[in-house]
């Protein structure tokens, strides 16, 4: 491969139908390096891993679980400390993404944070996220959640917060409040809130660390919106009168449930669902209950946290990251080298294909509440979350494996079958779940710390579709049937699709195409069509697409934003995919990405290009512009490192693919 410095133009060029020069030896020397780079970046046991990178609550709330704990290490607290004060803006506040405006409940952990940690409260830095907070209305405006943080250590009362009673624990799981009707990332949260919410700890903080200064005169939390609220706020009140009751029968029974329930999801590193609401709250779940720091539970956790989660910055800096990728990281990966030409035999290709092999996670999870009598499969997001494979990363590992042969007939069988019975009733492929879709979790009074509800999405559709292609399972499979239905009832009326997991519609748009000509599609269809058009129209004047995480709260904004790599990426592999790669966008396009790679192979970006929660609470997008802020501020951004260039790299190989007719077939199945 080739590695190293050089311009990565060229003299050689070759016409193509639309008479667009491409520099034809200058877009094999980039592929070339990505791949050097993808070859030098590979871990030795053969995964790729980046930052995944989010917001400074990551780094506030570290802080406060430890010090309500009782687990403060000076070591950790100053380089997260330093870490928080990195991502400050400069009115003061803290931001949720990258160009974000500053978030309220953000800030305000951060500040609290910052206090603990022992930051004077007349320097500058926090006299100016004071006055930042206080414009805003002060803690009495902040999320529920941000407010939840707060009353753990006295700081507002568990008399002004939603009641959550545990005995939800016992509901069956066809109950319309039952825990399994969350979203799997929101029942792990639940669940200890439940505990929380009711046992109603208070950790004290030393006097110049409280937050009197951020209470302001006349201001309370907002009203409620409409009926659905008001009805809602009723039976919180309801709720409040039972929790007043001298005898609750079954409140004991209920606790020991929850507590039950965290013990048994915990994950082998220590965390719960692989993610870090879950983790920090089960903590003090289980600390708030009367469990010493050296508990199994506890101990695993903290020790876990304090491994691979924390990163360490040469300035000194530590970063707590929300999650791990390495399967997803892995799995795109590996799927880019083969897909710009790097042979299945080669070594890099094996060690990743055995790595991803090993980590197929054969035991029951969660899952099988709704989905019964299938022998699990499936790959989670994580090194370690066997309770929670997904769909989205199950498709994507899939692909890849079959493209570097390495998929034999039992995987074959097992993990299709698994797969398939994902679907859910209207066609879709969500995340974690099947038919995970009813809407009332997300109208209770504290969600508003993201998505309650986990229903299927064009974006995992699109890459399931996309596999099963691959795999040969064609049109006339019913799966496929009502995979593809879907994915056209979803379309939106100006071509594009709407972007869960990813920003946005160039995302959505960018996952689907391929998955319908994987498919079989005809590509000259007036739903093809509409999309290129789309995607042509959105091109920016430097040949690059980009869309801005307002897009999530702003239809004008959806396909619009400053041209980064991954969405240039994911806008080129929707051309591509539907047999545009001789257009002049398609062309544009490749070159933004020819000229902006670094010399080592490398891209750059800034920007958030990855969604964890829209911040709607449902899920899904609904085809209305919502008030700016008040989603954001539910909502969770996210930074994926490897995107920058394992997309592009993706890209343009299929791109190059297609214009010479190179396309590789893909190995028979029975392989190692």
């Amino acid at each position: 491969m080739v590695r190293g410095a050089g311009s990565a133009r060229a003299a050689r060029r070759f016409v193509i139908g639309t008479g667009i020069a491409v520099e034809r030896s200058g877009i094999d020397l980039v592929i070339e390096r990505a791949q050097g780079w993808f070859e030098r970046e590979q871990y030795a046991e053969g995964y790729w891993w980046a930052e995944l990178e989010s917001n400074a609550t990551m780094d506030a709330e570290y802080l406060l679980l430890t010090h309500f704990l009782g687990a403060r290490d000076e070591e950790h607290w100053r380089g997260v400390a330093q870490d928080i004060r990195n991502y400050q803006r400069d009115d003061g506040s803290w931001a949720m993404y990258h160009g974000a405006p500053g978030d309220l409940s953000t800030s305000i952990e951060c500040y609290f944070a910052l206090k603990l940690a022992g930051d004077s409260p007349e320097a500058p830095h926090l006299a100016r996220a004071r006055q930042f907070i206080r414009e805003r209305g002060g803690i009495a405006r902040a999320r529920t959640f941000t407010r939840i943080w707060l009353a753990l250590f006295g700081q507002w009362s568990w008399d002004d917060l939603p009641v959550m009673p545990p005995e939800l624990m016992l509901l069956p799981a066809s109950a319309p409040f039952s825990i399994y009707r969350f979203s799997s990332w929101a029942r792990g949260t639940l669940v200890p809130l439940l505990l929380l919410m009711n046992d109603r700890p208070v950790r004290p903080v030393p006097d110049s660390a409280r937050l009197h200064e951020l209470r302001v005169p006349g201001a309370a939390p907002r009203a409620p919106r409409d009926a659905i609220d008001r009805l809602f706020r009723a039976i919180d009140a309801a709720l409040r009168g039972y929790r007043r009751l001298p005898f609750h029968p079954f409140r004991q029974r209920a606790r020991k449930a929850a507590e039950q329930w965290i013990l048994a999801h915990q994950e082998a590193d220590g965390s719960w669902g692989g993610i870090q609401p879950p983790w920090v709250y089960s903590l003090m779940a289980l600390r708030a209950l009367g469990h010493s720091l050296d508990h199994p539970a506890l101990r695993k956790g903290l020790d876990g946290m304090h491994d691979r989660w924390m990163l360490r910055h040469g300035d000194g800096r530590v970063r707590v990251q929300a999650c791990l990728s390495p399967v997803w990281d892995t799995g795109l990966s590996l799927l880019a080298l083969l897909d710009s030409g790097v042979e299945p035999s080669a070594p890099l290709v094996q060690r990743a294909a055995r790595w991803l092999l090993r980590e197929e996670i054969r035991v029951p999870g969660d899952w099988c509440v709704q989905v019964q009598g299938v022998a699990p499969s499936g790959w989670a997001f994580e090194f370690e979350n066997d309770l929670y494979p997904d769909v989205d990363d199950t498709a994507v590992v899939l692909l890849a494996l079959l493209k570097a042969g390495a998929v034999d007939v039992a995987l074959r069988e097992r993990a299709l079958h698994w797969v398939l019975a994902m679907q859910s009733r209207n066609g879709g492929w969500a995340a974690f779940d099947k038919d995970n879709t009813s809407r009332l979790p997300a109208l209770i009074p504290f969600a508003d710390f993201g998505e309650m509800i986990d229903p299927p999405s064009a974006d995992v559709t699109g890459h399931v579709v996309e596999m099963l292609g691959a795999f040969g399972i064609g049109r006339s499979h019913p799966a496929m049937q009502r995979g593809l239905r879907y994915l056209y009832a979803q379309q939106e009326k100006e071509g594009s699709w709407f972007g869960r997991w990813g920003v946005n519609h160039v995302y959505g748009t960018g996952a689907v195409l391929p998955g319908l000509a994987a498919a079989g599609e005809a590509m000259d269809s007036l739903a093809v069509r509409r999309s290129v058009r789309w995607l042509s129209e959105r091109q920016n004047a430097d040949g690059g697409w980009g869309e801005t995480c307002a897009s999530y709260v702003d239809v004008e904004a959806r396909g619009r934003g400053e041209s980064t790599p991954s969405q240039t990426a994911w806008a080129l592999l929707g051309l591509v995919a539907a047999g545009r790669a001789d257009s002049k966008a398609a062309n544009r396009g490749a070159h933004f990405l020819v000229d902006r790679q670094r010399s080592d192979g490398a891209w750059d970006e800034e920007s958030f290009t990855g969604c964890g929660f829209p911040g709607y609470g449902i899920g899904e997008e609904h085809g209305a512009r919502i008030v700016e802020g008040r989603e954001l501020s539910a909502g969770f951004m996210i930074r994926y490192h490897l995107y920058r260039n394992c997309f592009p790299l993706l890209a343009l190989g299929r791109y190059r693919a297609a214009l010479r007719g190179t396309a590789r077939a893909i190995p028979s199945e029975g392989g190692s």
